[in-house]
Order: C-alpha cells, then structure tokens, then sequence
C-alpha cells in the first residue's frame, strides 16, 4: 500500500459538529435542552451516541422510552450507514451544526434496522470486512486472520483508536506487487434521487491493458448520469468523506485511503447545490 498515512489520519478524525434535539412529541418532565457533539464520521450513529441518550432519558419516565432512533429533516437515519456517508449524502448542503432529531417512540419499522445492542453493530461491521476482503483477496487475508485480530479492528473503531485499527487493517490494504491492485474495488454509490439503496457491482482497479481505472472510470460505466457531458453543465457532485475527488484519481488509490472502517468506498452522488 501507497504510504499517505496523513491522509488515512484525516479520514479517521473527521468529524461533524452536530445538534441533538428532543421530538416535540416525546413526552418530557421538563425541558430538554439540546445536545452538542462532535460525530466520528467513520463510525456509526448507535455506536456513539450514549451520551445523547442518557442526556434526554433524564427528562423522560422509563414508561416513555423505547428504542431510541434519529431522524434528519422528516428522513430516519439509518444507523448501519456509516456517520459520513448519512451525512454527504443527505446535509452535505446544509449549514452546521448538523440538525439530527431524536426520538424514543414509533420506530419507523419500515425504514430502519433494530439496533438491539453493540453486538448488532459489530456484526453488521465484520459482515461488510468479510465482504471486503472477499472482493479483495478472495477472503484470504481475513480468514488468515486470528480472532484477536477481527476483535482488534473491532475495538479500534469502538474506542476511536487510530494506531490500534490500522495496526491489522493495514494487511487488509495489501496485494501482491505484481497485481498492481486488489481483484476487485469494494464500492457502493448512493443516490437520493433512486428507490434503490445503492450500486454495487464487481470492478477492477486495473484495465485489462494495464491501465490504472480511475474513478471517472467506475462512474462511467456503473452510474453514467453522475458525470456531466463534456459540453455541459455539472449537475451532480461525487462526494467521498466530504470532498470531491478528482475523477482522474486512480480508483486503487481512493480504496486504500478513503475506504471507510468497513473497507468499502461509500459514494454519494448529490445534485449540484444552487447558490
């Protein structure tokens, strides 16, 4: 792997200043103020969000309470999403703090995911690795891996431990020198202008003449209304962790260093804002 560990740092300590208020409809003893706090954006909203519940659950009887869940401008958040990529994709426009509303009652059945406990998380995290590492290495490196090993990436994302995390995701960021890359990038482009959750398809980091494929590449041929015609005008912004990559960046690059935790690249396609 290329070595920019300054930006692999930058990925891990961007956050999102965000405010927390309590549902007008939740039923309270007295008024609950607001909650401030700087969001991981490569971690997931039930994952570090304990203080935000404890803080309204002051001002509630247990009798009211159920399972907390978020909601940004009438839309559930969905907490297997990763912080960052709820946010590119549906607030990137908008002005900070973050605007996220809480709630302890009527679970959006339909929309979300049930997030029982921490184990939930975990799980849903190792599942995506494993998918990763299967695109990547046919699941060689993961399985190689001791369990020690798997709870360690665990726990580094969990406590927010760069050194900790990129000690064993490192072997997972690999490849055989003479490959020039991995079998296949480990991607998924969202829109909020589809009903379909997202674009996943197999794609290889190097053409078959031994080309570097860029990410213009991978847009051109799995979401070509993403990228605006030659002669005209830009509709849509490509966003990974809150930047625009140039569409000229090589693909195997952008997977070794702004893949999130989960070792996938997250990309939303968002229109254009109007000034």
């Amino acid at each position: 792997m290329t070595d920019d560990k300054d930006v692999l740092r930058d990925v891990w300590f961007g956050r999102i200043p965000t405010c927390f208020t309590l549902y007008q409809d939740e039923i309270t003893e007295r008024e609950a103020e607001p909650y401030y706090l700087l969001l991981p954006r490569v971690s997931y909203l039930t994952l570090v969000t304990d203080k935000v519940k404890k803080h309204f659950q002051k001002v509630m009887k247990q009798e009211d309470i159920s399972e907390i869940w978020f909601e940004y401008e009438g839309i559930p958040l969905k907490w297997h999403y990763p912080i960052g990529l709820l946010f590119d994709l549906l607030a990137s426009s908008s002005p900070l703090p973050w605007s996220i509303t809480v709630h302890f009652k009527s679970f959006p059945e339909k929309d979300l995911l049930h997030c029982p406990s921490k184990d939930a998380i975990e799980a849903h995290f190792m599942s995506c690795m494993k998918e990763a590492d299967a695109l990547k290495h046919k699941s060689q490196v993961i399985n190689e891996m001791q369990k020690k090993d798997h709870k360690q990436l665990w726990m580094g994302l969990q406590n927010d431990r760069f050194d900790q995390f990129w000690a064993i995701n490192r072997k997972l960021m690999e490849y055989p020198a003479e490959e020039n890359g991995f079998r296949y990038i480990p991607f998924r482009i969202y829109q909020t202008t589809t009903e379909r959750p997202f674009i996943q398809k197999l794609f290889r980091p190097v053409a078959a003449d031994g080309q570097l494929h860029t990410l213009g590449d991978l847009l051109r041929e799995v979401c070509p209304s993403a990228i605006a015609p030659e002669d005209g005008e830009k509709k849509n912004q490509v966003m990974i962790h809150g930047i625009e990559p140039m569409l000229e960046t090589p693909l195997q690059w952008l997977s070794e260093h702004l893949s999130y935790p989960d070792n996938f690249l997250h990309i939303s396609i968002i229109p254009q804002p109007t000034d």
